[in-house]
């Protein structure tokens, strides 16, 4: 497997998303400028394994959540519904209605989830539309913006998404809590969805800076 490379391009998406912490495969590169970055920073590395070095290890279920200030109130909403069935969660902002960029914390959530940090992750924007277009920008996420039961069930049934988007300003309460059941209690069938699913991580190494 390739050692992830981390630029101080990287690095300044982390401290924008208001994190204390930089979370990095083990092994990963970082550039002299990501490492002066981190350094006057005060930054602290986390180094984890990949994603796919947990699977079948019996780990349990870590959720990332985060949201722009849009999504803040629903997420907070969301967060302790989830918390009072147990769940492990992690909560990576932003905290407050001030305006921030959906990318960064896009990119926050996605990362974590592609270096094996959390299970899965939940961003709230607006509409779950730029969101998922950020987080799928990062190789091994498949970011899917829900809008219902049936496409939440189908983005872990065929598309096993690893990502779930949502709209704040799109959708009420208590869809958003349902979407939220239905996406994690789904699991991914296999078969024909992952031959798809093969062809869809070609195009992605096709395309992939090396």
């Amino acid at each position: 497997m390739l050692k992830k490379l981390i630029t101080e391009d990287h690095v300044k998406n982390i401290l924008k998303s208001g994190a204390r912490e930089i979370v990095v495969e083990k092994g990963s590169v970082l550039t002299p400028l990501a490492k002066d970055r981190i350094l006057h920073s005060g930054l602290k590395i986390v180094e984890h394994q990949s994603a796919g070095s947990n699977a079948g290890s019996g780990t349990s279920i870590k959720i990332v959540i985060g949201s722009d200030h849009t999504g803040v109130k629903m997420k907070k909403i969301l967060y302790d519904y989830l918390a009072e069935k147990g769940l492990e969660l992690s909560d990576v902002g932003t905290f407050t209605e001030d305006a921030v960029d959906y990318p960064d914390i896009a990119y926050n959530v996605a990362n974590r989830v592609s270096v094996g940090e959390a299970t899965y992750g939940i961003i709230i924007d607006a509409t779950g539309i730029p969101s998922a277009i950020t987080a799928n920008k990062i190789p091994g996420i498949r970011a899917a913006t829900c809008y219902n039961e049936f496409s939440a069930k189908s983005s872990r049934e065929h598309n096993n998404a690893n990502v779930l988007v949502l709209g704040a300003r799109a959708l009420g309460e208590e869809t958003i809590k349902s979407i939220a059941d239905v996406w994690l209690s789904s699991g991914f069938l296999g078969d024909r969805h992952q031959k798809r699913l093969d062809k869809i991580a070609a195009i992605e190494n096709k395309y992939s800076r090396k």
